[in-house]
């Protein structure tokens, strides 16, 4: 992971990138974050995009690496603005654990290397605040079929 240059604000940076924090929709059966002491947990998120899901299927099979490492970027985008919706902005957000799940066969073992692609973003956009405790797990399927789905837990600082 390269260092980061943190010049201007988080939200800056994130739009440097090329992304924007979605608004943050609600569901009757669950809550998109849930703070519990001064921890944020932020309920697992698909690569949406404008109401859209970016792609379906499984990663080495239907989905190349590189097209899952870029829903993975957009699926920890939207994982940071139900943290921004807990904390009120952006850069008082400080990211403690990812859960990264990626749909894929057994035999696929780059989940680390999509789930890398989130994490660099983290950084790139948080600086320290952005690096993490890490799981990246394969799964036999996802919700709507997404090839990607990341789950957090976060802090304020």
């Amino acid at each position: 992971m390269e260092t980061s240059t943190q010049t201007g604000s988080a939200t800056e940076r994130l739009g440097a990138l090329g992304f924007t924090l979605p608004r943050v929709g609600g569901d009757s059966k669950y809550v998109n974050h849930r703070t519990v002491d001064s921890s944020v947990h932020v309920s697992g998120q698909l690569p949406y995009k404008d109401g859209v899901l970016l792609g379906q299927g499984i990663v080495g099979r239907d989905v190349g690496v590189e097209a899952a490492r870029g829903l993975a970027r957009q699926a920890v985008v939207n994982c940071l603005a139900a943290a921004v919706d807990a904390v009120g902005d952006l850069d008082r957000v400080r990211i403690v654990q990812m859960l990264v799940f990626v749909a894929s066969m057994p035999e696929f073992g780059e989940q680390s290397k999509v789930a890398d692609a989130a994490s660099d973003l983290l950084f790139e956009v948080l600086g320290e605040n952005g690096r993490h405790a890490r799981t990246a797990i394969g799964v036999a399927g996802l919700p709507r079929n997404s090839p990607v789905e990341i789950q957090m837990i976060c802090t304020a600082v």
